[in-house]
């Protein structure tokens, strides 16, 4: 089968898709129209960690502190480093992550530490070749606190930085207070468990693709796992949220970082990135990252776009050419967050009708995955459902150390 046919394959697959979703709303339309009025719970408003100053305050008086942020660190409409200045805290240096302090920098882009220009505090980048704190870095320091916005997959890499923070403490006796925040996809558990030998810096631990925690928890499992080197434990304290619980929506006030700009990108990112080790591109340099998938040869397709230079995507793959494929934003928001598992149906079809299947794989795909497995059973053929059914078991083992770990209702 030629590239060009693909076009006709997805087409009546998301027509299908759409299709489905479409008698679903008709059912429960029908259904509204025939069930009495029930009362409506009230749904308490979750308050984010950040917010609860009373609950970690009293931890920072008379400390030397440094703080780990970047544009999502904020205390309502006032960045984190600013409040804890005009309470008193001693905040001594900001250390920020990929996409810098800010939050503008482009994925995998070189963030230079510099001087922050309202506060005046010195910024240390952790992202390049200085991913984890040095000794000197954190001279003086008493005490560390994290606070950053996370999605809740393996490969997005705060968690990363988290856990070298947490490590380089670790060495130097400095505690690290970690400000809870809700994981967007944290209502469910899903992906091939990383293989230790494809640890990088967009996947060190042994968790699936979608791990089903709040940055919270998952700091209380690398800890707890003894994943840090050498077994080393952190001095950590995580400030929980309130009203929260892992069958929570949480909409983000911000966008996480600048090629997650909604709901939809976020939902989608789980299984999209995998297309990030393969010559397609998945919308960086459009208005739709992390929505919509494309390459030049799928040209028997209607729906286009062309990637460009623009802010958080100087170099998008495919760049200035024209792409064809698939507009995964045309799903509904809820219809997006309801369907609760990796969709592997795009990557199946898509790897299944390409041409040139010796240049499909890039250097990246086996560490966004996390193992060589998922490669060869794609190269093998194997339906959907085969490939998931050799993850189970790894799941089945994850998901009882990961109850170890919870601090909020689960939503099983």
């Amino acid at each position: 089968m030629q590239l060009k046919e693909i076009g006709f394959i997805i087409i009546i697959s998301l027509f299908s898709i759409s299709c489905v979703g479409q008698d679903k709303s008709k059912t429960k339309a029908t259904e509204n129209n025939t069930t009495q009025i029930e009362k409506i719970p009230v749904v308490k408003e979750i308050v984010i960690a950040a917010n609860r100053t009373t609950a970690y305050i009293p931890l920072l008086k008379d400390k030397k502190v440094g703080v780990v942020g970047n544009h999502t660190s904020m205390i309502n409409q006032t960045h984190l480093v600013d409040s804890l200045l005009s309470l008193g805290i001693n905040v001594a240096k900001v250390f920020s992550p990929e996409h810098g302090f800010r939050g503008n920098a482009d994925a995998g882009e070189k963030v230079n530490s510099n001087i922050d220009e309202k506060t005046k505090l010195p910024i240390v980048s952790l992202y390049g070749k200085n991913k984890k704190p040095s000794k000197e870095q954190l001279k003086g320091l008493d005490v560390v606190v994290f606070d950053i916005q996370d999605v809740g997959t393996r490969f997005y890499t705060y968690i990363s930085t988290m856990s070298y923070v947490m490590e380089a403490c670790a060495e130097n006796n400095i505690r690290v207070i970690v400000l809870d925040r809700p994981n967007p996809n944290g209502h469910y558990v899903d992906g091939p468990i990383l293989n230790p030998k494809f640890s990088s810096f967009i996947g060190m631990h042994q968790v699936p693709i979608v791990h089903g925690m709040t940055i919270g928890e998952y700091a209380k499992m690398v800890n707890g796992e003894q994943w840090l080197s050498d077994s080393l434990v952190c001095d950590l304290t995580v400030i929980e949220m309130e009203n929260y619980n892992h069958k929570s929506t949480y909409n983000l006030p911000l966008k996480p970082s600048p090629n997650l700009p909604n709901m939809k990108s976020i939902y989608l990112y789980p299984y999209l990135c995998l297309f990030e080790g393969t010559p397609l591109s998945i919308g960086r340099g459009t208005d739709k990252p992390f929505q919509i998938i494309g390459h030049p040869k799928m040209d028997s397709i209607n729906y286009s776009f062309t990637p460009k230079s623009m802010n958080g995507a100087k170099n998008p793959k495919l760049k200035n050419e024209k792409c064809y494929g698939i507009d995964l934003s045309l799903k509904e928001e809820t219809e997006l967050r309801d369907f609760a598992k990796l969709d592997l149906s795009w990557l199946i079809t898509i790897y299944q009708n390409y041409d040139d299947k010796k240049n499909f794989f890039g250097s990246s795909f086996n560490l966004l995955a996390g193992n060589d497995d998922l490669q060869n059973q794609l190269k093998g053929g194997l339906s959907e459902e085969e490939i998931k059914d050799s993850w189970q078991d790894g799941l089945t083992h994850f998901k009882a150390t990961r109850k170890k770990y919870l601090l909020y209702t689960d939503f099983e």
